[in-house]
């Protein structure tokens, strides 16, 4: 949430992801206090913001130290306790809610620091970072090995509950405070969620035993198992110095390195949860391998569409991850146009050959993106929550907003996300963002008082060639003006939303 309404206004962002460039950068130039989860900010905000500086770790100021002394709070945070336990294949994780901490964060913002800003006078930025509820998501205890209950069980529930009560003692805070009616609230989420299934018919690596794994269950790296065993390549563990693997030992890696030597790997996956990674660093085989790679996905039933890396081909049943010619694929509404989905993007990381989709499905609870379900590459079990994927249940996320800037009672019915946040918040705060890269966000004008009261935005599908078995990758999206909004990708009948 960001708030600032005037020269003398307030604002306080609230997010559930901790990776707003906006906020970081406000952090760096304007000398907060971070405490563990909690970033705050305050200055009179005017002129030009650079975001070219990278922020450092900035310790808590003798001010602030003194203040959680004051309302007898201590100055570290405390720790998950039984929510942190994530069990195992034989015992079930957390049945608690993550109280304790967040019960923390909250008295800190309301006790300590709103309170401050109401006597500095000044305008101000807040972010609270709320862990849950994903980190009770993630670790629930609910569901062991089953689909059902899954996202939606007690635990979640009590999660949920939780993070409303923080919402309304911040909010009363701000009322008591006399800040509410200068003050923005800005809430969003990174992601949806969905249960997990570790189930498959057709994957060799259930075929195998391994300590904490239920039979015919997907292990963790699955995925790496299959490429090694189709492959018939040896496997090395990254995380443990490149330690050899051997899946019919019942070892397992999230990450895993596949060739017959590990400094001279043919293919690196990358472990993502509903989706994984694979980097294919050989030049002098990549495009033999990545045909390989995905001649044996497409007979996978847990996989629901795959994108390559334009470099590598066309490849039936694939798109590619950059430009993509809408005589080739068939895209709804365009015609001859050469356009970009853009999901290689221009990090300096190394880029991915393929990303690779899981299936997803619904149990059938009557609202499909509230009980989704995922095949997920994680060290959690069946039953408990992950996200990552292409599936409607983790794209489609919540995101509000209220105060002096903003309208009342108006639902936007255009495509928004995450990526919009930076922009808008800057507007509101009348600054001037200088990124370091290209932002690709929008300002959300139609949510603004001075906005129009609706924007154009359009729908398009994206069909890639079949693959001999008939399978396509599917991607829908939405736009705004330039602005792109991936709704939901996979094969068709395997993917939440498609």
């Amino acid at each position: 949430m960001v708030s600032a309404a005037a020269a003398a206004s307030a604002a306080i962002v609230r997010t559930w992801f901790q990776n707003v460039q906006l906020v970081r950068y406000l952090a760096h130039k304007f000398a907060p206090c971070v405490l563990s989860g909690l970033a705050i900010a305050s200055a009179s905000f005017n002129g030009t913001l650079n975001t070219s500086v990278t922020p450092t770790e900035i310790s808590l100021s003798s001010e602030m130290t003194q203040l959680l002394a004051k309302n007898s709070l201590p100055t570290a945070t405390p720790s998950r306790g039984e929510n942190g336990n994530h069990g195992d294949s034989k015992t079930p994780g957390t049945k608690v809610a993550n109280t304790a901490q967040q019960q923390y964060f909250a008295d800190v913002t309301t006790k300590a620091i709103l309170p401050l800003f109401k006597q500095r006078q000044k305008p101000f930025v807040l972010v609270f970072w709320s862990r849950d509820p994903d980190g009770t998501q993630h670790n629930h205890g609910d569901s062991l090995n089953q689909l059902v209950p899954g996202i939606n069980g007690p635990t979640v529930q009590a999660a949920r509950q939780n993070v409303d009560k923080n919402l309304a003692q911040i909010r009363t805070a701000l009322r008591d405070l006399g800040l509410e009616e200068t003050t923005n609230i800005f809430l969003t989420a990174d992601h949806g969620f969905s249960t997990i299934s570790k189930e498959s018919k057709t994957s060799y690596a259930a075929t195998l035993s391994y300590p904490d794994v239920l039979k015919g269950f997907l292990p963790t790296g699955f995925l790496g198992i299959d490429i090694a065993h189709e492959l018939k390549l040896s496997m090395f563990d990254p995380d443990k110095n490149n330690a050899p693997l051997n899946a019919s030992k019942g070892q397992t890696s999230r990450n895993s390195i596949i060739g017959k030597y590990p400094r001279k790997p043919d293919v690196i996956v990358a472990g993502n949860g509903g989706s994984d990674l694979l980097y294919l660093p050989n030049a002098a085989n990549k495009k033999a391998t990545a045909k390989k790679i995905v001649d044996m996905l497409l007979k996978q039933d847990y996989i629901s569409g795959l994108f390559v890396d334009d470099s590598l081909g066309k490849i039936p049943g694939t798109l590619p991850l950059e430009a993509i010619c809408a005589s080739s694929f068939r895209a709804a509404s365009l015609t001859q146009q050469r356009f970009a989905i853009a999901l290689r993007g221009a990090a300096r990381t190394p880029k991915p050959s393929i990303l690779v989709n899981f299936r997803s499905f619904d149990t059938g609870c009557g609202n499909p993106t509230a009980c989704g379900v995922e095949i997920a590459d994680t060290t959690l079990q069946q039953g408990q929550r992950m996200h990552g994927s292409f599936s409607r249940a983790d794209t489609y996320n919540t995101m509000a907003a209220i105060g002096p800037d903003f309208k009342q009672d108006y639902e936007d019915v255009a495509p928004v996300s995450n990526a919009d946040v930076a922009p808008t918040l800057a507007k509101v705060l009348n600054l001037k963002l200088s990124p370091q890269g290209k932002l690709v966000g929008r300002v959300l004008s139609e949510a603004l008082l001075s906005g129009p009261d609706n924007v154009q935005h359009k729908s398009f599908t994206l069909k890639s060639p079949s693959a001999a078995n008939g399978l396509q990758t599917i991607l829908k999206y939405q736009t705004v003006g330039k602005t792109r909004y991936f709704d939901v990708a996979g094969f068709p009948g395997r993917t939440l939303g498609l």
